[in-house]
């Protein structure tokens, strides 16, 4: 991959959306991720205001401090940026008081869902008072291949300028625009459990797993041809891909026969 033309072609993208869409700029979610990063990094090099919003909630101190120390830097680098922090955990509490009840096994994931659409809320309201864009941060293997992300929350965006990137060409994108080593080295996370699971905890799979899986389908593999982990990561990557089509599809809408109108 052409590292430095690809940074330049999504740049410009960028550049042309904002102007022609008549907004002022981009707003981003900083995780301390490297999907984060590399989006504000990018926005950052249009030359157009740039609002890097922190929205801790519960959140770990090595995130925080790897989400400030990379805004501190893309701020000494491109005075279009700028920063908030917003603390979010109060208003999940108030949340989580105003449920009455624990609505059963799938209340922890129900919750950790809430964060990501208290966030994407956040990011809005600054959009709005600014005139700008939220700015998704989903790599491919995320938005296209196994849905890990939360519907209206992480997922609830209005441009997408990482999403035909693997995980990997997102790390050669950061090493291209010299994104912090602590952000290079960190194990990829949600932030969104309070603790320290990965990514690839949760899934199953690592994302240069998860690459293969989606290429292999992609080049029409044949299952019959896997086994051992191979045939694993397959399974994990179909399972997931199925169970989060509603996702990565366009709403459902009942057309109505025009007979009937």
């Amino acid at each position: 991959m052409n590292t430095k033309a690809v940074v330049d072609h999504i740049v410009n993208w960028l550049s042309a959306y904002s102007e022609n869409s008549k907004t002022n700029g981009f707003v981003v979610g900083i995780s301390g991720g490297i999907d984060s990063a590399v989006t504000s990094a990018l926005a950052a090099r249009t030359g157009k205001p740039v609002l890097c919003v922190e929205m801790p909630i519960y959140q770990a101190k090595s995130q925080m401090d790897r989400a400030a120390k990379h805004i501190e830097k893309l701020m000494a680098d491109f005075p279009n940026v700028s920063q908030i922090e917003v603390e979010l955990t109060p208003v999940f509490d108030s949340f989580l008081e105003a449920i009455t009840e624990n609505q059963g096994p799938s209340h922890d994931m129900a919750l950790v869902n809430t964060r990501a659409r208290l966030r994407m809320t956040t990011l809005y309201y600054y959009a709005g008072l600014n005139g700008a864009l939220v700015v998704g941060t989903g790599n491919k293997v995320e938005d296209f291949g196994v849905g890990f992300y939360t519907k209206y929350g992480d997922g609830g965006v209005d441009l997408s300028p990482i999403a035909d990137l693997y995980k990997s060409e997102v790390y050669a994108i950061a090493k291209e625009m010299d994104v912090i080593d602590e952000i290079m080295k960190a194990a990829p996370t949600d932030g969104l459990w309070g603790d320290d699971r990965t990514d690839e905890d949760q899934i199953g799979a690592s994302y240069p797993e998860l690459e293969w899986a989606m290429e292999f389908i992609a080049k029409g593999g044949d299952e019959q041809t896997l086994s051992g982990r191979q045939l694993d990561v397959y399974k994990i990557y179909r399972r997931l891909n199925g169970l989060n089509q509603h996702k990565m599809n366009p709403i459902p809408v009942c057309e109505i026969p025009s007979d009937l109108k």
